[in-house]
């Protein structure tokens, strides 16, 4: 499949890899190909990003991202939930880190000494990807194109997703600035 990725596409697959290998994480997530994908410039996704005020709340993703990254990969609404459930995800949060140190729950290696070889993907990144292809298939592309990636990331639940809607960046604002069908403004 990677054969029909174009080069933009093909650097943000690279570039998940190495936000993984930064953050010392054990598998490429589908949050470490947004990353890739809010690094890139000169490109059809940063180019949706940016009509949808990316400048502006950058950081701000970034931030959410690792704050969910630190509650073990939950979002904020699987958090909502456990809380009207009685579990506060932030008690157990402190509390493992008081115990464990800080970043406990982020499943990331703590010696990355012991690991060698290549990053495997995770659940998430593959979905994310197996979704690009059928939205390049759907649209009959015949590359996948890191837009894709961006549109199967903003159509899928998870992190990811909820952190851009938080920004106003979904898959109907992605699709209208990339594709067209009326002005797309960011909230």
């Amino acid at each position: 499949m990677f054969e029909r990725f174009t080069k933009d596409a093909r650097a943000v697959v690279t570039g998940a890899v190495e936000q993984a290998e930064r953050g010392g994480a054990q598998t490429v997530d589908a949050e470490h190909m947004l990353l890739a994908l809010l690094d890139r410039e000169g490109s059809r996704a940063s180019f949706a990003l940016g009509a949808l005020g990316g400048g502006q709340w950058l950081e701000s993703v970034r931030s959410a991202l690792g704050e969910a990254r630190r509650r073990g990969g939950l979002s904020q609404a699987e958090a909502d939930a456990l809380a009207g459930l009685g579990i506060d995800v932030g008690e157990i949060v402190a509390r493992v880190e008081e115990v464990h140190g800080a970043g406990a729950l982020s499943g990331d290696a703590k010696d990355k000494g012991w690991w060698s070889g290549r990053r495997s993907f995770g659940r998430g990144a593959k979905d994310v990807l197996e979704r690009a292809l059928r939205i390049a298939v759907a649209r009959r592309d015949r590359h996948i194109g890191d837009e894709h990636i961006l549109l199967a990331l903003v159509g899928r639940p998870g992190v990811a997703a909820e952190v851009l809607a938080d920004h106003g960046v979904t898959h109907e604002s992605v699709t209208r600035v990339l594709y067209g069908g009326g002005e797309a403004k960011a909230g």
